[in-house]
């Protein structure tokens, strides 16, 4: 059986032999929209909680309207247009708009990247399109602390904007839940400060730290307490198939119409599997999500509790940047040298994480659980030696030596990585 992986943008390609037993798991057949301009278009005018979009800029002189950065694939060129020109339509000037990249504490996208993103020239020649920078925190305005104690500092640009949107792809989230609405906030466009706090040990400890769980979940609620410390927010949310084109896009009042996506998404996204495998495959979902280790631990979380006792877990990612940022790197560092439980027991006892020490966190979730093993094209061999699993050079060879070692020519395969959510039945 030949299955391509999302792996980059190319793909890999995995070439089981047919006498293997293999379950490929994937999302459920989702609709495509024909013209995503216009049902971008449909949605700014039948809005979810709240006026169509021309009428909430009534009145409105400033507008700012955040973007995700390179990290998501979201169709910005299907809708950035179809918004400012109704923001300009209910008064609000051009100059008075400006689009802000919610970096969160990512690096800043410039240049072709940044025209990748926009994905529309003509955005780009009549908005201003700015990064976030987390650590500038004269950027940010404080607006208190939450009931968690978490210091509340969100860019400035943002909040003295008279009319706030937000705007980003709905997907499972190893941590919040689900990606999009007040993610763009916090950590998007928050400060450092407030980045470490709410990705500090204990949060990100709790068992409803984890994907597709909202309820309960103390990310998504400090999230959400965040947001409300702002007021009114828009939202526009999309929904993507497993090749990337538009299922689903609405237009709303941030909180509402994020739930509504969530609601569409679900129909789709969780897939139940029966048992656990000796042997599993999966990816971190290609281009652009796999372009640094960091974020290769979304596909381990994602899949760790497929694997049986004693089992392998294989993922593809190509890390084609390196591993991550330089603060990651140190966490890494730390981890090879105190291990798993010491590292552990160094971080829970503080009250905000390091930055991207989170990432190392959700790392050791996986190596505990199995044996993790990466093949990735993109790193050096001291950058293999910092990331605390095992590398293999060849996939298919390392994938075929764990079914022999194991007896058990079952073998489960997740091409789309964390954007597709696996549960052991009984725990649906």
């Amino acid at each position: 059986m030949l299955i391509n992986l999302n792996y980059g943008k190319q793909g890999l390609d995995l070439n089981l032999p047919d006498e293997l037993d293999v379950t490929v798991i994937r999302k459920k057949n989702m609709p495509v929209l024909e013209d995503p301009v216009v049902c971008a278009q449909r949605a700014l005018l039948e809005p979810v909680g709240c006026l169509a979009l021309r009428e909430e800029a009534a009145g409105c002189k400033t507008a700012c309207i955040a973007i995700c950065d390179i990290t998501r694939p979201v169709p910005n060129s299907a809708f950035l247009r179809a918004i400012v020109e109704e923001l300009v339509s209910g008064g609000v000037p051009l100059q008075g708009i400006t689009i802000l990249i919610a970096t969160g504490l990512h690096r800043p996208n410039e240049g072709e990247e940044l025209k990748q993103i926009v994905g529309d020239e003509w955005v780009l020649e009549n908005v201003r399109v700015e990064n976030h920078f987390a650590k500038n925190d004269s950027d940010h305005v404080c607006l208190g602390n939450t009931s968690c104690g978490t210091p509340v500092k969100i860019d400035r640009r943002f909040i003295e904007a008279d009319l706030k949107i937000v705007t980003g792809l709905v997907e499972p989230h190893f941590m919040a839940g689900f990606s999009g609405g007040r993610k763009l906030i916090t950590p998007g466009m928050a400060s450092d400060e407030t980045i470490r706090h709410i990705h500090k040990a204990v949060f990100l400890d709790h068992p409803k730290s984890d994907n597709c769980i909202l309820e309960g979940n103390p990310v998504h609620i400090e999230q959400m307490e965040i947001m409300g410390k702002i007021g009114k927010v828009l939202a526009m949310n999309t929904v993507l198939d497993e090749e990337r084109r538009l299922s689903y896009i609405n237009f709303g009042e941030a909180e509402a119409s994020h739930k509504d996506a969530v609601s569409f998404l679900m129909n789709y996204v969780e897939c139940p599997v029966e048992k656990q495998y000796s042997t599993v495959v999966t990816t971190n979902a290609g281009d652009p999500l796999d372009r640094v280790y960091y974020q290769a631990v979304k596909g381990m979380v994602g899949a760790k509790e497929l694997v049986a006792p004693g089992g392998n877990l294989f993922i593809a990612c190509e890390c084609s940047e390196g591993l991550g940022s330089e603060e990651f790197i140190d966490a890494q560092k730390r981890l090879i040298k105190l291990g798993p439980e010491k590292f552990m027991e160094s971080i829970l006892k503080t009250p905000s994480a390091e930055i991207d020490e989170w990432g190392t966190q959700c790392l050791i979730k996986a190596v505990v659980k199995c044996k993790v093993n990466m093949y990735a094209d993109g790193l050096s061999d001291d950058e293999k030696a910092l990331t605390g699993v095992h590398i293999v050079e060849d996939l298919q060879g390392a994938v075929l030596e764990s079914i022999k070692q194991s007896g058990n020519n079952q073998v489960l395969v997740i091409p789309e990585g964390p954007y597709v959510v696996a549960v052991l039945e009984g725990k649906v």
